[in-house]
């Protein structure tokens, strides 16, 4: 007896989940960004909501709330109701890096939050100013190794992944290069035309101009694959550095236990809204690539993706206070 009211119960919770997915959405949802507006991850958003809002006929806010390296944003959706109103887009650093780099957190973003799909990636490149001495990157490993401690690289903050990309750099070819943290790619794409970096990690979409003028000089990919826009180009591995590669993703999240009929409905829906013609512009100006992965193949990548850096911010001895 007792059986068959439990599966009576479990039968009655479902239909309501699914009436629940098929209502959704019948009032506001947020979407939190945790970084400033402008980036990549906040355009991405703000694009994908008008396209739910023409949708699902309700409206969506875009809501940045930046601070304490992308957390408290991540950590506010970590802690919503699991109901659907409460979204995260975010970059990888607040779910893979976080964890490894702060000793105290305010959620585990592999219990708290429920992945739904990857937005985009990016295969960001290794530039130069074009008045340093370099064409490749073995050229450049020389010159560092001639100048131990007296070149610099730039990145977009501590704990960022280029940070964490050329600390594993400089551990794998036994160079010493000093790092420089900037708030954002744009100081710091300035600083690489202005000379007062060595070296910058970046997306191609922030360098492409300079490069066309002849004012930073691309020497080489630093994702594990080529990047499609420039098929010629060497990666770093493939330039002598075995076994580097680096790169940036987007995401959307919910809260954890999010209910699966939930996820699907807001996965397909949002998937039509990344092929619509609008956001195919911000991925042609930003250099995106599509990801086609499953919830449960984009929660393995999550784990993959922590694993390694995890591994590279303890080689480099990074922790973040």
């Amino acid at each position: 007896m007792r059986r068959v009211v439990a599966g009576a119960v479990l039968l009655v919770a479902a239909g309501v989940t699914l009436a629940q997915a098929q209502d959704y959405p019948t009032k506001v949802v947020r979407v939190i960004v945790p970084t400033t507006a402008g980036g990549v991850g906040d355009v991405l958003a703000r694009v994908i909501g008008q396209s739910l809002s023409r949708d699902w006929g309700q409206s969506i806010i875009v809501e940045n709330r930046p601070g304490a390296d992308e957390m408290i944003g991540t950590a506010a959706v970590a802690k919503a109701p699991a109901d659907g109103y409460t979204l995260l887009v975010t970059g990888s650093s607040p779910i893979i890096a976080a964890p490894h780099l702060h000793a105290v957190m305010q959620y585990d973003p592999q219990k708290d939050l429920t992945p739904i799909l990857i937005l985009g990636q990016i295969t960001p490149v290794m530039n130069v100013p074009a008045s340093l001495p370099v064409k490749n990157v073995q050229e450049y490993i020389a010159l560092a190794r001639s100048k131990p401690g007296e070149l610099n690289y730039g990145s977009f903050g501590n704990g960022t992944y280029v940070h964490l990309a050329m600390e594993d750099f400089k551990q794998r070819t036994g160079t010493q290069i000093q790092h420089v943290p900037y708030r954002g790619s744009t100081p710091g794409v300035t600083a690489l035309l202005q000379g007062e970096i060595s070296a910058l990690i970046v997306n191609f979409g922030n360098v492409a101009e300079h490069a066309k003028a002849g004012t930073v000089r691309i020497i080489a990919a630093a994702g594990a694959k080529r990047a499609t826009m420039l098929p010629d180009l060497p990666t770093v591995a493939e330039s002598g550095v075995q076994g580097f590669a680096t790169g940036s993703w987007w995401g959307m999240f919910g809260p954890a236990n999010l209910p699966k009929p939930i996820v699907d409905k807001i996965r397909a829906d949002v998937s039509r809204a990344l092929a619509a013609p609008e956001a195919r512009k911000v991925f042609e100006t930003n250099t995106l690539e599509s990801v086609e992965k499953t919830p449960a193949e984009f929660e393995q990548f999550i784990r993959e993706n922590a694993d390694l850096w995890g591994r590279q911010i303890r080689a480099a001895g990074i922790k973040l206070e």
